[in-house]
């Protein structure tokens, strides 16, 4: 595995432990997926790497799984990639966290949810990488 794509890697996974920290705290629900979508980003970002392709230098999940549908469609859920997105976005100013419901944070159940698809998302690339280093 290339040096840089280890290093991705291994900040995906302090985001990841930060989300695992975090997730049950109800007023940290937009921190955890700002986290999520951070994962995702990295992973994506390794992998691309991985493989060689040229790294977009986005945080845009869709524009990075574009990417990565060039080499393999993972089948990802691509309206809550999209979800993810957005929140991320969304959420990093004061005034704009309300796109899940109104005027609130993400609850802890949508938070779980983010959570539980950033984790899918980080055993399918991972394995796919371990995958091509055993060749």
């Amino acid at each position: 595995m290339k040096k840089q794509v280890e290093a991705w890697i291994g900040f995906a996974k302090n985001d990841i432990l930060t989300v695992s920290e975090i997730i049950k705290n109800p007023n940290l629900t937009n921190i955890a997926i700002f986290h999520c979508q951070q994962a995702i980003e990295k992973y994506f970002k390794a992998f691309i790497l991985e493989n060689e392709k040229s790294l977009l230098k986005t945080h845009n999940l869709l524009a990075l799984y574009g990417t990565i549908k060039e080499i393999i469609d993972f089948n990802f859920d691509e309206d809550l990639l999209s979800t993810v997105n957005d929140i991320y976005l969304e959420s990093r100013y004061p005034g704009e966290i309300g796109l899940l419901d109104n005027d609130s944070l993400p609850t802890i159940e949508q938070a779980n949810q983010f959570f539980i698809f950033t984790k899918e998302i980080e055993k399918k690339i991972i394995s796919e990488i371990n995958k091509n280093n055993n060749k």
